[in-house]
């Protein structure tokens, strides 16, 4: 376990409560400490210049907040948005905010030690070091997202 950090390492070892969403047929997980709001998807103004995953900004209650296609962050083909594509508002140490498009949240569980296991790290599963922590119960494997990398490679 010495390539893994101190929060993976804090996670592994006690547990927590974890948003589920899904991106195609996979569901990937956000740890809820992250999880400011859940919204609609509204109007976003396009930024000119910016990563092609990087959808634009909206304002929400006067703060801007930049929005990713987690679609195309992951590399998937991006489809039309229906009544069940979201917003997840995730909110950062400091108050900074980011705003992650997903195809459908799901439900918070809670993970607990047993079911958390270490992100295999050969054959290219974690290139872009992404994703945090594998969860495994009797409903199938869900992917923790290391949100900070995530977002802070933006």
């Amino acid at each position: 376990m010495s390539n893994i950090n101190e929060d993976e390492r804090d996670f592994m070892s006690v547990g927590g409560e974890v948003m589920l969403f899904t991106i195609d047929n996979a569901v990937y997980g956000i740890e809820v400490k992250y999880v400011n709001e859940i919204i609609g998807i509204e109007q976003i103004t396009v930024v000119p210049k910016v990563p092609y995953y990087i959808k634009g900004v909206i304002n929400i209650r006067g703060k801007v907040v930049p929005i990713i296609s987690t679609r195309a962050r992951f590399g998937k083909e991006e489809i039309p948005y229906d009544e069940r594509t979201c917003i997840i508002v995730l909110e950062f140490d400091g108050g900074n905010q980011v705003g992650m498009i997903v195809d459908r949240v799901r439900e918070v569980m809670v993970a607990s030690p047993e079911e958390i296991s270490v992100t295999p790290t050969h054959n290219n599963v974690n290139t872009s070091h992404y994703i945090k922590n594998i969860i495994e119960n009797e409903d199938g494997i869900k992917l923790l997202l290391n949100c900070e990398r995530l977002i802070m490679d933006l």
